[in-house]
């Protein structure tokens, strides 16, 4: 379990293909203090496990589906990534709820200054664009983040100074793939409501069909 809050940007130091997947080799110092052998590191937003690490950084293996489902496929030597170790118990939650599991890829529509900060717009499918909601919370490469508005294939976050210099937000341009992993309390909602209302009692739920609407909700006392 992650909080979204960046402790190092490290830089991808190899990549080795091992058919359609790879091992990743990353040059850290922060998030390797204390490391064991199996804890689990969020790069760019992805749990991966630790494999083999030193003072100067750690290995993961990243297997065929981590590939097909998140941005990991793009890096390249000398990329930088967003780094963050497990969240401790007891520790300050600065972030939000993040599992470090990806739900899709968006792709950085424009950049924009405002005053101090900068406002990005990402394009989405409607697969995650179900769960962005105003004000709500998203991670983008691992970074928590609050959701400014929405449009039905997009949505925009501001980038505050900080962020951008603690994280690889600052290097990223139009066009860029970002791993996008939406709140996980939504997602847990919508699974729970489908499988009180959206599906026959004892019959499976179908994963991207749901019998919930406006409408719905609003006969049954919710909205």
């Amino acid at each position: 379990m992650f909080t979204g809050i960046i402790e190092e940007v490290g830089r991808v130091a190899a990549i080795r293909p091992v058919g359609h997947a790879i091992q990743l080799q990353i040059r850290a110092r922060k998030v390797v203090e204390g490391a064991k052998i199996g804890d689990s590191i969020a790069v760019n937003g992805v749990c991966l496990t630790v494999t083999r690490f030193d003072a100067s950084g750690f290995e993961a293996d990243v297997v065929p589906e981590t590939m097909r489902r998140t941005a990991l496929r793009t890096l390249q030597p000398g990329s930088p990534v967003n780094l963050e170790r497990a969240m401790q118990m007891g520790g300050r939650f600065g972030g939000h709820i993040v599992s470090g599991h990806i739900d899709g890829i968006g792709t950085i529509l424009s950049i924009e200054p405002e005053d101090n900060a900068k406002l990005v717009r990402i394009e989405t499918g409607p697969e995650i664009m179900k769960y962005i909601v105003p004000k709500g919370s998203i991670t983008i490469d691992g970074i928590s983040l609050t959701v400014m508005d929405r449009e039905p294939d997009s949505f925009r976050v501001s980038i505050i100074p900080h962020t951008e210099a603690v994280t690889n937000l600052g290097g990223k341009r139009v066009g860029d793939p970002v791993n996008l992993e939406c709140d996980m309390i939504g997602k847990y909602v919508e699974q729970l409501l489908a499988n009180r209302f959206g599906a026959a009692a004892g019959g499976p739920v179908a994963e991207e069909k749901s019998a919930l609407s406006i409408d719905f909700l609003r006969e049954h006392g919710f909205a």
